[in-house]
C-alpha cells in the first residue's frame, strides 16, 4: 500500500519536530519535507506533491492564509491548518476554511502536552480519513460555489420532503468541514422558524463563539454561543460551546434551558452530538428533528437512534456534497434517515418542514 506523503510547514523548529513525531509515529504516513513560512510551503506542494499539508497561520516572509490561497489556485491540496487557540485564530482559520482547507489543529503546546495522545490518535485519523476522501477537491469546490448567503433566498420545490408533524426542535450534528457547510445552511433558513435549534459542531474553546457570531451576521435568526442557564427561545439557533456539553434540562417552574458542563467526562468528542441529540430529546420526544451533516466517525447515530424509536424522523447529507462521510453514513447505513439531501437542499427541507 502507497504510503501517504506528508509536507509540514510551521515557523517553530518544535513544532515541526512535534508534529513530524506524531505523524511519523504512524508506517503509513511519510513525512517528505517540512518548511517554515508560506512561501516554502508553496514551492514544497508544488515540488512534492503531497496528499497532505499541516499549514500554520502565523509565519514570516508569507502566511498561512496567503500561501493556501495560491496553493488553491495553483496546486490544489489537502490542508488541515495549525491554529491558535485565541479569538483571532479562530476568525483566521474559519477564513482558512472557507477558503478551502479541510480541517484544523490546535497549536498551543500547552494544550498539546495535555492532550497529546487524543491529539495524536485524533491527528492521524483525521490525516487518513481526509486523504481516502478522493474527491474531496471536487466536493469543496462545490461547496463553495453553493449561493445562498442571503436570508431571503426563495424555497426551491423538491420530492424530498419531510412530513409537517408540528416539530418542536431541531438537534443537528456537524463534524468536518463543518463551519463552511453550515455557513450555506443557517442563513438560508426562514427568519420566521419558531422552534429552537440545538447545534453540535466539533470545535475546541473559542472557535464556536466565532463560528456564532459569523453565523449570526449572515443569518435572519439569531445564532449565539449557548450558555449555561440561559431559558430557551424559540427561533434562536445555540451551538455548543467548544470543549464542553450542551443538553438541555428543565427547572421547577417548567422552563427549558441550557445545561453546559464537561459531563460525562468519557466521550470520545466535548461537544458530543449524541449528549446533545439524547437530551433534547428527553424535553421534546419524536418531535425533534435530527439533523446529521458532514463529519468524520459516528458521533449523533444513538441520539438519532432515540428519535427514530420514538416515531421522530431524521434528514441526513448527502455523500456526494459532504467533505468526510462519515457521520451521515452511519445514519443512512443503519437505514435510520428519512430523507439524504445534498448540502444545498438542506435549508429549503427544513423550512417546508418546520
Amino acid at each position: 500500500m502507497q504510503k501517504i506523503k506528508a509536507v509540514i510547514v510551521d515557523d517553530s523548529a518544535f513544532m515541526r519536530k512535534s508534529l513530524s513525531i506524531i505523524l511519523g509515529s504512524d508506517p503509513s504516513i511519510d513525512i517528505v519535507a517540512t518548511g517554515r513560512d508560506g512561501i516554502e510551503a508553496i514551492s514544497l506542494v508544488k515540488q512534492y506533491k503531497p496528499d497532505i499539508l499541516t499549514l500554520d497561520i502565523e509565519m514570516p516572509k508569507m502566511d498561512g492564509l496567503t500561501a493556501l490561497k495560491r496553493i488553491m489556485t495553483e496546486n490544489p491540496t489537502s490542508v488541515i491548518m495549525v491554529s491558535s487557540l485565541t479569538t483571532e485564530g479562530a476568525e483566521a482559520t474559519l477564513k482558512a476554511l472557507e477558503l478551502g482547507a479541510v480541517d484544523f489543529i490546535p497549536k498551543e503546546m500547552s494544550y498539546v502536552s495535555v492532550n497529546i495522545i487524543n491529539i495524536k490518535d485524533d491527528l492521524i485519523r483525521k490525516v487518513k480519513t481526509i486523504v481516502r476522501e478522493k474527491a474531496l477537491r471536487n466536493r469543496l469546490a462545490k461547496i463553495q460555489k453553493f449561493g445562498g448567503s442571503e436570508s431571503s433566498a426563495p424555497v426551491k420545490s423538491t420530492s424530498q420532503i419531510l412530513p409537517r408533524i408540528g416539530y418542536k426542535s431541531l438537534a443537528l450534528g456537524i463534524s468536518t468541514g463543518g463551519p463552511l457547510s453550515l455557513q450555506k445552511v443557517i442563513p438560508r433558513l426562514n427568519g420566521n422558524i419558531k422552534i429552537p435549534i440545538f447545534i453540535v459542531q466539533h470545535m475546541p474553546p473559542k472557535f464556536t463563539q466565532s463560528l456564532a457570531e459569523r453565523l449570526n451576521a449572515m443569518s435572519s435568526l439569531k445564532v449565539k454561543e449557548a450558555e449555561h442557564g440561559e431559558i430557551v427561545s424559540g427561533g434562536t439557533v445555540y451551538i455548543a460551546p467548544g470543549g464542553f456539553h450542551m443538553k438541555v434540562k428543565k427547572n421547577l417552574k417548567g422552563e427549558i434551558y441550557i445545561d453546559i458542563s464537561d459531563q460525562p467526562a468519557d466521550t470520545l468528542h466535548k461537544p458530543s452530538v449524541d449528549v446533545m441529540i439524547k437530551s433534547v430529546f428527553d424535553i421534546y420526544g419524536k418531535n425533534t428533528l435530527g439533523v446529521i451533516m458532514t463529519g468524520m466517525g459516528r458521533d449523533g447515530l444513538e441520539g438519532i437512534k432515540d428519535i427514530k424509536s420514538a416515531g421522530g424522523y431524521c434528514l441526513a447529507q448527502n455523500e456526494d456534497t459532504c467533505v468526510v462521510y462519515g457521520m451521515p453514513k452511519a445514519i443512512v447505513d443503519a437505514g435510520l434517515a428519512d430523507v439524504i439531501a445534498p448540502l444545498e437542499k438542506i435549508p429549503d427541507i427544513i423550512n417546508m418542514a418546520v
